[in-house]
């Protein structure tokens, strides 16, 4: 009976802590684009809830072929990467910049690379590292040193 009683406790505990991490609420504090703009995504990743967004950039990194060439909405934390060696930048023209997003329960993370539209320069045409972003692009693929990598292209910042 006891042992009955203990299950039913952890099985409870497992289905409130599912409830909770499926109801997280994602940042509605975003940008509006216009009407026209808004028409034109495809996935609007910025209305889901953080484990809805986290679980679809999930699917996003590994089935690519369903994505390339959608319009893409989501909001993260801007970020930027630059290939080094013990802390020495290799090459400092190649940065990737990304759009960061956390999951429910903040502890991973996941993030889609992108591309400016235009012919913008770091870090005058950038937000800080670290800012909230929200970021509207074109999901394409593309292989460098023999491995596929996503990313959003003709991006904007909005």
């Amino acid at each position: 009976m006891k042992n009955n009683i203990i299950k039913f406790n952890k099985v409870l505990i497992l289905i409130v802590i599912l409830i909770i991490t499926s109801c997280a609420c994602s940042n509605k504090e975003s940008t509006q684009l216009s009407s026209k703009d808004t028409k034109n995504i495809d996935l609007d990743l910025t209305s889901l809830s953080a484990t809805f967004v986290y679980s679809e950039v999930y699917n996003m990194m590994n089935t690519p072929d369903a994505y390339i060439g959608k319009k893409i909405k989501m909001n993260g934390q801007f970020a930027l990467y630059q290939q080094n060696i013990n802390g020495q930048v290799i090459n400092p023209e190649i940065i990737y910049y990304a759009c960061i997003i956390k999951d429910a329960t903040a502890c991973c993370s996941q993030g889609i690379e992108f591309i400016l539209k235009g012919n913008k320069k770091y870090p005058q045409d950038y937000p800080q590292i670290g800012t909230e972003i929200t970021i509207v692009g074109n999901f394409q693929t593309y292989e460098e040193n023999g491995t596929m990598y996503c990313h959003l292209v003709d991006a904007e910042i909005v």
